[in-house]
């Protein structure tokens, strides 16, 4: 009939839309599914800058944002930028090294704990978990009050809670060699190792006179007061050598985070990661915390923080971490010199006040969907 074969030429005629395969759909999904923790780190970037810029403003020199930003570009584009001796010495005299210090010292801690919590499959892992705080304390307790450490001089705080968060780790890496590297068994060793050092830091303080126990109580608070541009580099290159090995074998903790058999049964060296990783977070958390001192709940909070907003992919989870642990580590410290300037609060003192009503809200939420 004309009537069918007008209609027949038409739909003919039509360029017929290909339906997409379900391969094609899942790697569309996949691709916004990493857009979106692309545009995660980023927002996370951003803000770290501007935070750093605002904290650079805060003293009692008033400069602005305008002359903070114009003072640190021109110091690398200075054809294009104009600054003032006075910009020049608060900004990078005095202010912007401790900035930075906040910055690497909060990723140093945010990648140990996301680490931490992976390898040993337990969401209160933290860089203390271990008795790494601890330990710290001894050893700097030990220079203050017994003047006795394995360095001389100005170093001599800082490197007796180094090399006593090294010998922490080992210990408990020691301990649970002994009856087996497991989650528990590492967790297990690290409490007792706590609390051995917690009870010689006890002594000393007991045995101590009060200006060395108060020296050794406000050591303890943690305080970005005591930054250098010295010690801002040696952090910077600690963490730059441990992390290329924690994202490479983020994919290995993936597969522990299912299980032990199941990783094993997956190629996973188990053993070799779990320990090497511990050994790196140890040296990181030792690098940050022996110039800062104990800066508690970053490692705790910043992991769960990044899991609940992008996920547990430690491909994503370990660097966005990182950031989320520089924004809080920079933020707490920036309302720390406001709060009651002009006296400046401990860091640690406002990370424990920013740590527990979050982990409050995580306790009334009462669900595992982040974990």
């Amino acid at each position: 009939m004309p009537g069918s074969q007008t209609k027949e030429g038409l739909c003919a005629g039509r360029t017929a839309i290909p339906k997409a395969t379900p391969a094609q759909q899942l790697r569309a999904e996949y691709q916004r599914f990493i857009g979106r923790k692309l545009l995660f780190l980023l927002l996370l970037a951003l803000g770290i800058v501007l935070l750093a810029g605002y904290a650079a403003t805060r003293g009692s020199a008033d400069i602005s944002v305008i002359d903070v930003y114009s003072t640190i570009l021109a110091k690398f584009f200075p054809q294009h930028f104009q600054t003032t001796w006075f910009s020049e010495t608060i900004v990078w005299g005095l202010r912007l090294h401790r900035i930075l210090l906040g910055i690497v010292g909060g990723i140093g801690l945010a990648i140990a704990g996301a680490v931490m919590q992976g390898i040993l499959k337990n969401p209160l892992a933290s860089p203390f978990t271990l008795g790494i705080s601890s330990a710290a304390s001894f050893g700097a307790a030990a220079a203050i009050i017994m003047g006795a450490g394995f360095v001389g001089g100005e170093w001599l705080i800082i490197g007796n809670a180094f090399i006593f968060t090294l010998l922490a780790a080992g210990a408990v890496y020691g301990l649970a060699k002994y009856k087996g590297i497991t989650p528990e068994t590492m967790i297990l060793a690290g409490i007792a190792i706590s609390y051995l050092f917690s009870a010689m830091t006890s002594f000393l303080q007991y045995v101590g006179h009060a200006e060395q126990v108060q020296e050794v109580v406000f050591w303890s608070m943690g305080s970005l007061g005591r930054s250098s541009w010295e010690k801002v580099w040696i952090v910077s290159a600690i963490i730059a050598i441990c992390l290329p090995y924690l994202i490479i074998k983020s994919w290995d903790i993936n597969a522990m985070g299912t299980g032990d058999e199941t990783a094993k049964s997956l190629g996973v060296n188990v053993e070799r990661t779990r320990v090497v990783s511990m050994m790196l977070v140890s040296l990181i958390t030792a690098s940050v915390i022996c110039f800062t001192g104990t800066i508690g709940f970053i490692g705790l909070v910043a992991p769960h923080i990044t899991r609940m907003a992008i996920g547990g992919d430690h491909r994503f989870l370990i660097p966005a971490s990182a950031l989320v642990g520089a924004l809080l580590l920079l933020g707490a410290d920036t309302l720390a010199r406001t709060i009651l300037a002009p006296v400046i609060l401990p860091v640690g003192i406002m990370t424990a006040f920013l740590g527990v009503p979050f982990f409050v809200f995580l306790f009334m939420r009462r669900k595992r969907e982040f974990w």
